[in-house]
Order: structure tokens, then C-alpha cells, then sequence
């Protein structure tokens, strides 16, 4: 008999956790559209300026990166010279491992003093192995130093199926990335550093007097088109990461595990053209931009300035365009003190079907607490308009006896000194 129920609840056990494992989903692995399938392992299709999903195939799974890897190379690159810690014209010296790097080369040789601007042009046009380890060497003294930068900068970024093990792709053990990740890699590196797709529209670079020309062969067949990264191994199958703007509105298209090169180019084209038929980028509001004020109460200041914290850009179905609009919720009321940046409220941008997005709404300027005095004549408004008439009821009845008790005190004190005279 015991051993029948010990039976039956480890049944019942692994039944719930097959039914949780089933059902269950981290946080991030959000459902995507998918309207229709494209030849590859996985792909994603995101707008660039509201970050919105439009297109998942398995956009969550576990892929060799291949040279991939290299747009967080240049990732870490564009940081630095932004920073100040180096320049595009400082020399980077070429050691024998950058130059017996195997793979795509850039062709740089040992011993040679390259500026910093080619060695970027070699990886970002012609997917240099050798430049990588060139710039890695460069900025962190080795490539493990520079690969630790790497899985820091993915950790910022909050990408939860990434993880890389060298700076330029070549093969090795857990290393590892997916076409949600990729994709939202590419939209930070680009708002981070919008000066680099100058670099990746190159369609050939010459070093050594070899002439090479851009591995993303989009860059012929469309003119809107202007990056992003290609990548390959035998094992990974053929990447694309592709970009491309037309009217200010711009699209990033992830292919991972394609068969071909000619395939990858296709299907990205065909994810790039659906997002830029189907879908409009709208900004209903800027970020700064000051949505309403709100009464303050017992401040030294009577209202206070709200604010959009983020851009209020949503993509959208072309045909519901029209439908957009926001409104606020804020509380009912208001307390002084009140801190610049400080969280009140939020707008949501909808139509009659669904929530788009919701963009919190911070104070523009401080509002300190006013004086005693103050705080105490607004407490009386504030409990008048909650209580109406009968407060004021109260309030005259109670003053009336606080006035009569004082008034007799008086008079019986009175009383009293005329009588001892």
C-alpha cells in the first residue's frame, strides 16, 4: 500500500512538472508574430525607433554566432572612442597572433602600425578575423581580457541567450547567441553610436592593395539597405543581420541558420519589406516633452510640470495609424515634496483594441514643502472639499464654544479682580 502511494505521487510529480515545463516561460521569451515562415534556423524582424517586435521564429534559440560576435567587438570599439580613452587615428600595433589569425582576413601584417579607423573598416566591410584580435590586444592587452568586456557589455545589456568566448567568431565551446538577442544588440549599438553604419554601408575595402568587397550583398540589390553583419560556419549554417531606412523609418532583420548566402540575403530583404509594408513608426510625443501639470498640495509652488521620461513611439499596423492617441493616469492628488525626475504617473498609448506602450511621467522641478501655515490651511481645503458643508458645520460650531469658554474665563476673571477692589 505504500508503495502504491509512494507511486502515485512521484506519478503526479513528474506529471506537473511536464505540465509546468509545458506551459511555463521566462520572462523574456515573449510570443512574437509569426505570420508566415522564412528558410532558416530563426528570425526576427524588430523596428528600430520603438524597439517593437514584429516577426519571431524561434527567436529565443541557441545558435552559433559566428562572426556575429564581431558587432560587439565593434560594440566595445565605438564605446572607447567615445569615451576618450582612445582615438580613430591612434596607430594599433599588428603582434604575430593578429597576423597568423586564419579565416576572413583584412590582411594586416606583423609589425605594422595601422590606424585604428582601418582596423574598424576591416572588420565592419570584410569581417577581418585578424583586425579583431588586432583591436582586442589594443584595448585590453589580450583577447581573454577583451572577451571578458564583451560578456560584461551582453549583461548591460540584458541579453539572455548570448555569450561569447573569442572577439571574432572562430569556433568554440559555449559559445552561443539568438536572433531576439542579436537583434536588440544591433538597435543599441546603433542608438549608442549611429556614426558607425557609415562604416558598414562600405561596399569594398582596400588594405595591402587587396581590394575586397562587403560580405552582405544586400548592399547591391537594395539601396536603402546599409548593414549591418554577416556570419557563417559549417556548423551555424549562413547569418544576416541587415538594416535598412527609407523615410526616417528604420527596420532590423535577423537570419540565422540559413543554407546559403543567397537564401539569407532573400529572406532578410523579405522581412525588411513586410515591416516597411505593413508597418508605421508613429510619434505621438517626444522624450522631455511636457504632457500636463498637476496641483500640488501644501508646496511652495501650486503646480508641478510633468514630463515623458522615454520617446512615446509605437509601430503600428499601417491602417491603425489613425486610431493611435494617449492619455494620462495620474494620482488624484498631489503632496508636496516633490524631486526632479521623480516617477508621477505614466502615459498609455493605445487604441480601442490595444496597449502599445506605457511611458512613465516624471516631475520637470523640485517642489519643496511649504510652511506650517500653508500645509495647515490646505489640510482644512482639502477636508472641506472631502466633507462639505457639515465640516464647516463642525468647524463654526467648535469655534463658537472655544470662543465662549475663553469669553467667560474672561469675564468671571474679571469679575473677581473688581470684587477685591
Amino acid at each position: 500500500m505504500q508503495r502504491i502511494r509512494k507511486g502515485a505521487i512521484l506519478s503526479i510529480g513528474i506529471w506537473l512538472v511536464v505540465l509546468l515545463s509545458g506551459s511555463w516561460k521566462p520572462a523574456w521569451a515573449q510570443e512574437m508574430p509569426h505570420p508566415f515562415a522564412v528558410a532558416a534556423k530563426a528570425a526576427v524582424l524588430i523596428d528600430f525607433n520603438s524597439g517593437e517586435f514584429l516577426y519571431g521564429q524561434n527567436p529565443d534559440e541557441r545558435i552559433n554566432p559566428a562572426s556575429f560576435v564581431k558587432l560587439m567587438t565593434l560594440f566595445l570599439v565605438f564605446d572607447a572612442v567615445d569615451n576618450g580613452q582612445v582615438l580613430l587615428e591612434d596607430k594599433v600595433w599588428i603582434s604575430e597572433k593578429a597576423w597568423r589569425t586564419g579565416g576572413s582576413k583584412m590582411f594586416v601584417r606583423q609589425g605594422d602600425r595601422i590606424p585604428l579607423k582601418e582596423l574598424i573598416k576591416g572588420i565592419a566591410v570584410v569581417s577581418g578575423n585578424d583586425a579583431c584580435v588586432a583591436v582586442a590586444e589594443f584595448l585590453q592587452g589580450n583577447e581573454q581580457a577583451f572577451v571578458a568586456k564583451m560578456n560584461q557589455k551582453i549583461k548591460e545589456l540584458h541579453l539572455e541567450n548570448t555569450q561569447f568566448q573569442t572577439v571574432n567568431g572562430w569556433p568554440a565551446p559555449d559559445q552561443y547567441t539568438s536572433a531576439r538577442d542579436m537583434a536588440l544588440m544591433a538597435r543599441a549599438y546603433l542608438q549608442a553610436h549611429p556614426q558607425a553604419i557609415q562604416y558598414h554601408k562600405m561596399k569594398e575595402f582596400t588594405h595591402e592593395n587587396i581590394r575586397q568587397k562587403n560580405r552582405n550583398g544586400l548592399l547591391w540589390r537594395d539601396p536603402t539597405v546599409d548593414g549591418l553583419k554577416t556570419g557563417h560556419t559549417e556548423d551555424a549554417g549562413y547569418h544576416l543581420l541587415a538594416t535598412a531606412e527609407r523615410e526616417g523609418q528604420r527596420f532590423i532583420a535577423v537570419v540565422m541558420g540559413a543554407k546559403s548566402e543567397n537564401i539569407r540575403e532573400r529572406e532578410a530583404l523579405r522581412l525588411l519589406n513586410y515591416g516597411f509594408r505593413n508597418f508605421a513608426s508613429v510619434t505621438l510625443f517626444k522624450q522631455g516633452d511636457v504632457l500636463l501639470k498637476l496641483p500640488v498640495w501644501k508646496g511652495t509652488v501650486g503646480t508641478v510640470e510633468l514630463a515623458a521620461s522615454q520617446p512615446g513611439i509605437v509601430t503600428v499596423p499601417i491602417e491603425k495609424q489613425a486610431d493611435l492617441s494617449w492619455e494620462t493616469k495620474v494620482p488624484e492628488r498631489l503632496f508636496a515634496p516633490i524631486q526632479s525626475g521623480q516617477t508621477i504617473g505614466e502615459a498609455v498609448i493605445a487604441t480601442k483594441e490595444k496597449v502599445f506602450k506605457t511611458v512613465p511621467l516624471v516631475a520637470v522641478q523640485d517642489v519643496p514643502q511649504a510652511n506650517i501655515f500653508k500645509q495647515t490651511l490646505h489640510s482644512v481645503i482639502l477636508i472641506t472639499k472631502d466633507h462639505g458643508l457639515s465640516v464647516i458645520f463642525v468647524v463654526l460650531v467648535f469655534g463658537v464654544l472655544v470662543f465662549g469658554i475663553v469669553y467667560l474665563k474672561r469675564s468671571k476673571s474679571k469679575r473677581k479682580r473688581s470684587t477685591r477692589r
